[in-house]
């Protein structure tokens, strides 16, 4: 049975009780000018961090809200421009789940609950009040009422299929712009080479690679080899530690009776002498691999080229270059801030081996534990599991669902039955996914902007160790905003037309996130780098196959309501669907693989007529391996490395 409405009303009221003490407490907290490196850190590296902070009396202790309204005026060329095109992608996902839940949203207030409510139902239903008086659940066998259903999901299908084509359309303009007009980043004019030969005279990577493309472009300009030496790493990270310990010290002849105790119980008995003697064999280590003897020996057949011409980047990045198509292998370079350098050192033939093991993994474990319809089905009879999994017999104690391993077994048995079993399942776990919404959204979001974990260390540095100027400045988490978020999507795609009253709750589920991470790119987080929209394509691959689920789902329930004149005319509708996403790779995927040649030639042009052609420096240096840099300490003990 499902969730009564007074359960759902009070998950709604706490959750919605919680979000509003944790953004009020949030709206103070960021006032306060000892929080500005938890609250402002991307503020104070750019050297405004006392922005919009008050004079202590001037409603620096009230709450406020006016932070969110704030950021629904920002617009998308301020986004665009200040945090790039990645950015402004996932500004638009949140945008698109606003647009389509709108109008969803009306359509499931207004008609499908109605409908649902009003229909004659099951009398267990209607007796315990249950939430599933206003789902499909609750409309009766065989009930013309279906076709209203069936209207609402070409709708919202039609709907969902106008907006992906729209935001399809809309971002890729913006990506050709993108690489067009804007900044000259070093990725434009560098190739990633891999599988390199040796050279035939010298035995060496690079040299091959110079006689190579010195020969055949006519705009190359230098090689940055690639060396497998890790270990520099580490040792320049101990040095950076060190370096700090010894500031540290230093810095404790200032601190307060609290502080030099403090230091006296962990840094105090360490003598800076000692330090800066180890510093030194640090660096003297560091040196010693540095060499260009040692370099040498450390070569590995991958290289970036650098081309003074985005048209010959193009060229040579889309197009074979050997006879032997695993020799000489180009791609686009990555951003330099986006660049591995361990995985660059992995021969590339088995890094497509490990992206086979990742697909592999990511399938099992999507099979067995993250599907929604079934990561909520309860563990069954152990005699379940033996039935499918007979190695399960030496197993007592099971973390995996027993129910999962038999909806699997009669899948794959009787395959025409997955669009009824996967209604049943979707039309059974509605208060779930309501409640999973409410918790994620509304305690979710708010959380991410109060920064809890952050905020009590503040605190413990600021009262132990006297440290509160150091900013927390952390790379935007695209890794964990996109995949939420889409699930988000997924989620009320599919119940759309089965549980409609979540549509509204999800509109308010995108509307907060909007607002909180708009105030966390402004804000908090660091763009570290930007791969001009690449993002997009998966996400209308998920939203894709959220669509395609809602109809497989309703395939099912209209056979399982008896409406197999409903299920048919699903088909076409499906089919329309799948075409929709082959027009897509066709028409837009292409642009956002490759470089259209024509953008490239129109780029180097625009240089050419601003005098810019050939402008390269920033370019070379930026492809540079960080363990070939000058290492940047300030003690004034140590000397920079001069490489």
């Amino acid at each position: 049975m499902g969730m009564d409405a007074e359960g759902l009303l009070a998950s709604a009221a706490i959750n919605l009780g919680l979000a509003l003490v944790a953004l009020s407490l949030f709206s103070m907290l960021k006032k306060q000018p000892g929080n500005a490196p938890v609250y402002r850190p991307r503020r104070m590296a750019a050297g405004d961090g006392g922005a919009g902070l008050l004079p202590l009396g001037h409603g620096r202790l009230t709450p406020s809200f006016r932070w969110i309204g704030a950021v629904f005026w920002l617009s998308e060329e301020d986004v665009l421009r200040r945090h790039g095109l990645d950015a402004l992608v996932v500004i638009r996902l949140f945008k698109f789940g606003i647009k389509c839940f709108t109008v969803c949203s009306i359509v499931g207030v207004l008609v499908l609950a109605p409908t649902n409510y009003t229909s004659e139902g099951r009398a267990d239903i209607r007796r315990s009040n249950s939430m599933e008086l206003f789902t499909v659940t609750n409309v009766t066998r065989g009930s013309n009422r279906l076709w209203v259903h069936f209207s609402c999901l070409c709708f919202i299908s039609f709907h969902v299929v106008y907006l992906l084509h729209k935001e399809y359309k809309e971002i890729t303009r913006r990506r050709i712009e993108h690489l067009k007009y804007h900044c000259k980043r070093p990725d434009q004019y560098t190739i990633l080479v891999q599988g390199i030969p040796r050279c035939p005279d010298h035995g060496t990577y690079g040299c091959y690679v110079d006689h190579f493309f010195s020969k055949h472009y006519q705009t190359y300009q230098s090689y940055q080899i690639v060396h497998d030496i890790g270990k520099i790493e580490a040792l320049q990270k101990l040095a950076s530690s060190i370096d700090k310990q010894i500031k540290r010290k230093r810095e404790t002849r200032k601190c307060n009776i609290w502080q030099r105790i403090w230091f006296k119980f962990t840094s105090e008995a360490i003598d800076i002498q000692r330090q800066e003697e180890k510093l030194k064999d640090v660096q003297q280590a560091i040196r010693l691999l540095q060499c260009e003897n040692m370099l040498k020996q450390k070569e590995v057949p991958a290289a970036f080229v650098t081309f003074k011409s985005r048209l010959d980047v193009a060229h040579a990045a889309e197009m074979q270059q050997l006879v032997n198509p695993i020799s000489l292998v180009t791609t686009y370079a990555p951003e330099p801030n986006d660049t591995i350098w361990k995985n660059l050192a992995i021969p590339f033939w088995r890094m497509a081996m490990y992206k086979i093991g990742v697909f592999v993994a990511a399938f099992l474990l999507t099979v067995f534990f993250t599907i929604p319809v079934t990561a909520v089905q309860g563990i069954v009879q152990f005699e379940k599991i033996k039935r499918w999994f007979p190695p399960a017999r030496a197993v007592q104690l099971i973390i995996l669902s027993g129910s999962l391993l038999d909806q699997l077994g009669e899948s794959f048995t009787h395959p025409k039955d997955i669009p009824s079993r996967l209604a049943s399942a979707v039309s059974a776990q509605s208060d779930f996914f309501i409640t999973y919404i409410l918790t994620n959204g509304m305690s979710g979001f708010s959380l991410e902007v109060l920064q809890f974990g952050l905020l009590t260390w503040q605190f413990l540095k600021v009262h132990l160790l006297g440290h509160s100027k150091e900013p927390y400045l952390y790379g935007f988490p695209y890794y964990r905003v996109v995949p939420i978020v889409s699930l988000a999507i997924l989620i009320g795609v599919v119940y759309a037309v089965v549980a409609p009253l979540l549509l509204p709750i999800l509109l308010i589920y995108f509307l907060l996130g909007y607002a909180v991470y708009i105030n966390q790119m402004e804000d908090v987080y660091e763009i570290t780098y930007d791969t001009c929209g690449q993002y997009w394509p998966r996400i209308h691959h998920y939203i894709f196959l959220s669509v395609t689920l809602m109809q497989i789902t309703m395939i099912g329930l209209f056979g399982l309501k008896s409406k197999p004149g409903a299920s048919f005319a699903t088909i076409p509708l499906l089919v329309f669907n799948i075409l929709f996403n082959e027009y897509c790779k066709v028409r837009f995927l292409p642009t956002f693989h490759h470089r259209p040649v024509q953008v490239a030639k129109q780029s180097d042009e625009l240089d050419e007529a601003e005098g810019t052609m050939g402008n390269l420096d920033d370019a070379i240096s930026a492809y540079m391996p960080p363990w070939m840099r000058p290492t940047n300490l300030e003690s004034s003990s140590v000397q920079p490395l001069n490489v």
